[in-house]
C-alpha cells in the first residue's frame, strides 16, 4: 500500500491544501491535515470545503485500494461542530463492497477525538486497473 500512498501525492489540490494520507488498506484509510489560519472561512473556523477536501481524499484512499479505479457517484458530509486550529484526522472505512459499488463513511476528528464531520460517499468501481496496484 506504499505504492498507494506515494501516488495519492499527486491530487495537487488535497496535499496543497495540507492534507497527508498516512494509512492505506484495502477499504481502510486514513488522512490529516493541520488547520491553520488559511484555511479559515470569514468567521475564523475551519471553512466547510478544508474539511471536505480531507474527507475526500480519505475517500478517494479507500475506494481505489483495491486494484480497480473507483470514482465517486454521491457525497455528503455532515458537519457536527465547528473545526478549530489543529490537527484534524479523517478515517475512511468501507460498510460495504461490491463488484461495482462501494459505501463508505469517513469520521472527522480533531485532536481531542471529538466528531468534526461525517462524510458518506457512495463510490462506483470501474474495470480499469488502478495505475500502482
Amino acid at each position: 500500500m506504499e505504492k498507494l500512498k506515494e501516488f495519492f501525492k499527486r491530487d495537487r489540490f488535497a496535499t496543497g491544501a495540507g492534507a497527508e494520507l498516512v494509512l492505506v488498506e484495502p477499504g481502510h484509510a486514513i488522512a490529516r491535515m493541520k488547520i491553520e489560519a488559511r484555511h479559515h472561512n470569514a468567521i475564523g473556523t475551519a471553512q466547510g470545503g478544508a474539511i471536505f477536501t480531507l474527507a475526500d481524499f480519505a475517500f478517494a484512499a479507500a475506494v481505489n485500494s483495491r486494484g480497480h479505479v473507483a470514482v465517486a457517484i454521491n457525497c455528503s458530509i455532515t458537519f457536527m461542530k465547528a473545526g478549530a486550529d489543529g490537527l484534524l484526522t479523517a478515517e475512511a472505512r468501507e460498510e460495504t463492497h461490491t463488484p461495482k459499488l462501494g459505501a463508505v463513511t469517513v469520521r472527522v476528528t480533531d485532536e481531542a477525538g471529538d466528531v468534526v464531520a461525517i462524510f458518506q460517499g457512495l463510490s462506483y468501481q470501474k474495470k480499469e486497473p488502478f495505475p500502482v496496484l
